[in-house]
């Protein structure tokens, strides 16, 4: 066996990491990491079902045990793993598994050859007492509620908001909106407290328009409060629980600090995480899920690297190429229906502008950025369950946003920020050369 510095030796070799403060390399902890890398992993697809390996080793390795059955589950894990060779290989995920695996065994001494018994179904934790009054004294440390952990004197926290919803629409924390195609996985949140990663697919085949059918919340162990901890849905599948079964954070003090709440079943989740001052909601509208957060502006920018945060949707938004220009397909679909070009079965899939406006105005009075996404998602769809997604979403907005004044958006906002975007670099460069050019004449005059 070896030592616990010979295996943190071996980790960083193989350029592996545990998250999480003073967390070292135990069976338990190379586990959870396994699952965080390969769940968050942008290549992993709707065919590949590496996940479903993954979650049934981490449910036989979530409490400690002996070697032997590490062993065991672990050789079950590569069995599966190997499985899924046919619509996996040539998956970045399915080939990081095979080398963590072929890791772990060696850290482990665990031989390639034994007993593969299926991992045994982990029994579920006795039901969480509900959690206290948060206002009422308790023992719990002040680190795990994030306003009571601030300075006395300090300024009240800047909390803002991220939605995903419909075809897809993100409004990302500076309150940038935009339509997306992002086909597959792709993480809207990566800090040191959480990730969130959303799995898109085509809502009509052909369309570049998607909509998300999974989600994955990946709550990091932090400090005395919470273990780390995996939320995970799909379409037809919205948990009232974590991954492993329990709803809250863990046994320690501050565990009730997180917490899942179920609001309507089957429909609408609220994740609670008072320790970093952040409200997730979860909803399933028709077919396809809507997510939205609520957020201290310090936790959004808490990044590890910050050179590797361009992807992160809710931080700066979709990549350019992955932008659709909704008022151009809006202006389209108006123009020809205007002069009789729309046949019936064409890209309106049943509602003309006119009819989508109309069926949006019943959910959405003020002609917003929602109100133009519904339109939109009709137009592109014809399923009428995305004028309550865009519905529910400004619901969240109204719930989760700090300021009353920005809960509508106007196009003339995003207009304004796209040209920000556009000209704020040229306009640098501009005034860079009339510097220059102006110290070079006074050098001249001077002389």
């Amino acid at each position: 066996m070896h030592s616990k510095r010979e295996r943190r030796g071996a980790l960083s070799r193989a350029g592996w990491m545990v998250m999480g403060k003073g967390a070292g390399p135990s069976a338990l902890h190379v586990c959870q990491f396994v699952v965080l890398f390969l769940c968050l992993f942008p290549a992993a697809t709707l065919q590949c079902k590496i996940l479903k390996c993954n979650s049934e080793f981490w449910a036989s390795t979530s409490s400690s045990g002996p070697e032997e059955e590490f062993c065991t589950a672990l050789r079950a894990y590569n069995s599966c793993v190997r499985r899924t060779a046919r619509t996996c290989r040539g998956d970045l995920a399915y080939h990081s598994a095979q080398h963590g695996i072929e890791d772990l065994m060696s850290q482990h001494n665990c031989s390639k050859e034994g007993p593969t018994t299926q991992p045994r179904a982990r029994t579920p934790p006795p039901p969480v007492q509900p959690p206290p009054d948060i206002n009422a004294p308790s023992d719990r440390p002040e680190v795990c509620h994030y306003e009571r952990s601030l300075p006395r004197n300090a300024a009240p926290p800047n909390y803002t908001h991220c939605g995903f919803f419909g075809d897809p629409h993100l409004r990302t924390f500076n309150d940038d909106f935009q339509t997306c195609k992002v086909e597959g996985a792709w993480p809207l949140i990566h800090n040191k407290y959480l990730s969130v990663q959303v799995t898109n697919t085509p809502v009509v085949p052909g369309s570049s328009a998607t909509a998300t059918r999974k989600l994955t919340i990946i709550f990091r162990n932090y400090q005395e409060c919470v273990d780390q901890k995996m939320y995970h849905a799909e379409t037809d599948e919205l948990p009232a629980a974590f991954a492993d079964g329990s709803k809250n954070g863990g046994y320690r003090h501050g565990a009730n600090n997180l917490r899942v709440v179920e609001k309507v079943p089957g429909q609408h989740v609220e994740i609670q995480a008072r320790y970093i001052g952040t409200t997730i909601v979860v909803r399933q509208v028709g077919r396809y899920l809507t997510f939205a957060v609520r957020m201290p502006e310090e936790v959004v920018n808490s990044v590890e690297d910050q050179d590797n945060q361009d992807l992160y949707l809710c931080l700066h938004g979709c990549p350019a190429n992955q932008r659709i220009d909704f008022r151009t397909f809006r202006a389209h679909a108006a123009e020809s229906q205007g002069l009789g070009r729309v046949r019936p079965g064409n890209p309106t899939h049943g509602f003309t502008y006119q009819s989508a406006m109309a069926k949006c105005k019943e959910r959405l009075p003020i002609e917003d950025l929602y109100f133009q996404s519904c339109v939109f998602d009709l137009l592109s769809s014809g399923d009428i369950n995305f004028t309550l997604a865009a519905y529910y979403a400004f619901e969240d907005v109204k719930m989760l946003h700090s300021n009353k004044d920005k809960y509508h958006l106007f196009e003339r906002d995003t207009i304004f920020s796209s040209a920000s975007e556009k000209w704020g670099f040229s306009f640098l460069i501009l005034i860079s050369l009339v510097v220059i050019q102006l110290w070079t004449d006074m050098r001249f005059i001077c002389l």
